[in-house]
């Protein structure tokens, strides 16, 4: 099986931690020249000095902050003048909790640009280098929420929706040219992120986080949460010359929590 990537490069987006940083350190352990991309500079060298180089990688970073979409869109317009990027990972935290019925439209607009226009204006950018280079993997981070709405993340489940339908129109257009275009859903996985969904389940209900640990463990069939490297490592699947067949898909990791296929 060929998960060779040497001598390609990654952009991974939200990279200084959680599923970002799991997915950048897989995607180096299989070669690839790495380029994290977050808000903190400070945290994105620690992070690029922890990543694997035995095969002589060149890593490296850009700062960006995903709140402002300007930033991000002149941060990969200036580093692809000399830089082809061959695969991009999509990543970034999601919205605040609550109801959808009682969430203000800016929450939702500016989700919308956080997410869907952020990674809009990323693929469009590298996708000119990937056509060229024949080859091109770009894969979107989202949520098991595009199958199954989560309770309390009334914007969220809208926004990662409408990201993965996007997705999958890019697959079928970008397909002909040696680019395929996919979705990983994680599950509760140990990261900020979860950490923040079970506090505030935790407050919401007037009870213990250990509590709501205990539940939330109690419906997934492998009996535990997920670790960000199980994660990463699906996605480093997805990018390699292996997983050239498989493109326009959600592939949920997440130890068999939904109830659909």
């Amino acid at each position: 099986m060929n998960l060779d990537l040497t001598k390609k490069t990654a952009l991974v987006c939200g990279s200084t931690q959680g599923l970002g940083y799991a997915s950048a350190a897989e995607l180096a352990l299989l070669g690839c020249n790495v380029v994290l991309m977050a808000r903190n500079e400070d945290k994105l060298k620690d992070a690029v000095k922890t990543l694997d180089n035995s095969k002589r990688q060149q890593h490296q970073w850009l700062v960006a902050d995903f709140s402002d979409t300007s930033t991000v869109k002149s941060a990969i317009d200036e580093f692809i003048k000399k830089n082809p990027i061959h695969i991009l990972v999509n990543n970034t935290g999601g919205p605040p909790g609550g109801a959808a019925l009682t969430a203000r439209p800016e929450e939702f607009l500016s989700a919308f640009n956080n997410h869907l226009i952020n990674n809009h204006n990323l693929t469009q950018a590298v996708v000119p280098g990937m056509k060229a280079a024949g080859f091109g993997r770009i894969i979107n981070i989202i949520s098991t929420s595009v199958k199954n709405p989560i309770a309390g993340l009334g914007v969220s489940n809208t926004i990662r929706a409408a990201v993965a339908n996007w997705a999958k129109t890019l697959a079928t257009e970008l397909g002909p040219f040696g680019i395929t275009v996919n979705n990983v859903l994680p599950g509760f996985t140990k990261t900020v992120r979860a950490d923040y969904v079970i506090s505030a389940k935790a407050k919401a209900n007037n009870i213990a986080e250990e509590e709501v640990m205990k539940q939330l463990v109690a419906e997934i069939p492998v009996g535990r949460i997920g670790q960000p490297e199980e994660f990463g490592a699906a996605v480093a699947f997805l990018c390699s010359p292996a997983a050239s067949y498989i493109n326009g898909i959600n592939l949920p990791v997440d130890g068999g929590r939904l109830g659909c296929l």
